[in-house]
């Protein structure tokens, strides 16, 4: 299946970057990037089974074949914009699950869920095989993974937490005022941008998943 790039460089990206993922609530639908490999090989990656392939699918039809597949299957559908590859998770989410062997052979990957039914947000990063740091937005004073610090000085600098980890934002803000302070960290971090619509309207290619 041959997949085209659908924007050139990091360049040109639309000014879309991440933040509006704040106001994101679609339900069992998250995201996947990676840095270093192709569509294909992030589909694979995440379980893709070898012997079906749905051709190219919007939102809806991806929900749909997702609600009709195996119990503990989804549907990936993967494009490459601004420099990464990405995956449109519907269902119960690989990337979750398989974000470290997703970076295996130097290659970085990112998995955002946004769990509107069940908040908070997650972000995780992964590279060349291991899980390096995750958190939930809003508790990013709750970090893991092998590296759990690796981002505190773009957190502090953002004025989300303090040197000491402590998370330091008013107790009255606005959620996805929140979301947005920590995505447009993650945005510029990992130079990471995906228009709304290609996620929502567009036709992409796509890959039944299997998360067993």
């Amino acid at each position: 299946m041959l997949i085209a790039d659908i924007s050139g460089a990091i360049g040109d990206t639309g000014g879309a970057g991440i933040q509006w993922l704040a106001h994101w609530d679609s339900w069992f639908v998250s995201l996947t990037f990676a840095r270093g490999i192709g569509p294909e090989e992030l589909a694979a990656r995440l379980g893709a089974l070898p012997d079906i392939h749905p051709g190219p699918l919007g939102a809806m039809d991806a929900w749909s074949m997702a609600g009709e597949t195996v119990d503990g299957d989804g549907v990936a559908r993967v494009g490459r914009w601004g420099g990464w590859s990405f995956a449109v998770e519907h269902g119960l989410p690989a990337g979750a699950e398989r974000l470290a062997e997703v970076s295996r052979g130097g290659v970085e990957a990112v998995h955002l869920d946004p769990q509107p039914d069940h908040p908070p947000r997650q972000f995780a990063y992964a590279r060349d095989g291991e899980l390096v740091c995750c958190f939930g937005l809003g508790e990013e004073c709750w970090r893991g993974g092998h590296q759990p610090d690796f981002l505190l000085p773009e957190l502090v600098t953002a004025g989300i937490l303090a040197p000491d980890g402590a998370y330091v934002r008013p107790e009255d803000e606005p959620g996805e005022e929140r979301d947005r302070l920590t995505l447009a960290v993650l945005e510029a971090r990992f130079a990471l941008a995906l228009p709304r619509h290609l996620i929502e309207e567009t036709p992409l290619p796509a890959f039944v998943t299997c998360t067993r």
